[in-house]
């Protein structure tokens, strides 16, 4: 059977979180006509999501499949490619463990990528489901926790305005994630202690230079749930860090190969005089303005990004070596 649609929710340690996912989703409306199925990607997890998943099928009485499968390689971008891997459907949408969708999220997201063919990609609008209401502070920055809210009527992405948007709620087609995202990408996803993802601006970069179009449609809604501890001050500084170390990579992606040698050094004094003038601002309220310090964070990472890169660069290449090496020992 010809299947439409695949919904892929890569999960890690998510037995807690993924009965709301999944309650909503067998809740989903105008539904009747369409053909697909559910991919649980459980990414090395140490609690009990597989059990939990496997209970739920057990009990599953709908028309459309509920899958498992198990991605051993810590990281969401190895969890997404494994999707891909899996997937039966012609378009694939991409839920985290804490996304919970509108009762016609399915059916928008097949209606959209039915009226626009040459959409590779195209993203949610995410609203914040808070444990504790943000403080004001945190208001104008807050996007920073994957909230997508860019008005009511479908927008087409310009990087180089809009940049891209985040990978919960995303929407791509499997042949065009296949024929042009390479399955092993420089950025794997957050894992242990660090917070630098960037994995779905990484693949979306690809389907945007093979000259696919890049959506956000409204009308595809999901509640992104954010614990209080996202809004403490030691994860934010943290992933305001990690916001600026990939920035070096996608800013040079985004211009011409010959461009890269003379842009680099005015990229670099540009961001040593931004951070500067930012110190200097505010120099005297750093330690009380909140928001001011996590822009120098920011900043900071945006400052240590073409070194990080290097540095990534450098275990990819020792980890192949060592791949290699130790293939032809055995």
């Amino acid at each position: 059977m010809f299947i439409n649609l695949t919904v892929a929710i890569p999960t890690y340690n998510g037995a807690n979180r993924l009965p709301q996912v999944l309650e909503r989703i067998q809740a989903q409306k105008n539904i009747e006509n369409l053909n697909w199925e559910i991919i649980v990607v459980d990414n090395n997890s140490k609690d009990n999501t597989a059990k939990l998943i496997q209970e739920y099928q057990k009990k599953w009485q709908h028309s459309y499949p509920l899958r498992y499968v198990f991605e051993p390689k810590q990281g969401l971008a190895f969890a997404r490619q494994r999707a891909i891997e899996e997937a039966k459907g012609e378009l694939v949408a991409f839920l985290d463990d804490d996304n919970i969708p509108a009762l016609n999220w399915v059916s928008e997201v097949y209606k959209f990528g039915q009226k626009h063919p040459q959409a590779g990609a195209y993203a949610s609008q995410i609203h914040g489901l808070f444990e504790v209401e943000p403080p004001e502070y945190l208001k104008s920055i807050i996007f920073y926790l994957a909230i997508t809210e860019r008005g009511c009527q479908p927008l087409l992405y310009e990087p180089r305005k809009k940049g891209f948007p985040p990978g919960a709620g995303l929407v791509v087609r499997r042949d065009v994630w296949k024929q042009n995202v390479p399955k092993h990408l420089l950025f794997s996803g957050r894992t242990g202690k660090s917070l630098v993802s960037s994995e779905d601006t990484e693949a979306l970069l690809y389907i945007y230079h093979a000259d696919w179009e890049i959506w956000y449609n409204p009308e595809m809604e999901i509640e992104h749930v954010i614990p209080s501890s996202r809004l403490e001050k030691k994860y934010f500084m943290g992933l305001m860090r990690s916001i600026g170390l990939p920035h070096y990579y996608f800013r040079m992606a985004l211009i011409k190969p010959w461009q890269r040698p003379f842009l680099f050094f005015m990229y670099l004094l540009n961001d040593i005089i931004k951070l500067i003038i930012h110190l200097i601002t505010y120099r005297k309220v750093l330690n009380a303005d909140v928001t001011a310090a996590y822009e120098k964070e920011r900043l900071i990472g945006i400052l240590q990004s073409p070194f990080y890169l290097a540095h990534l660069k450098l275990l990819n290449v020792l980890n192949s070596v060592y791949k290699f090496e130790t293939t032809n020992n055995t």
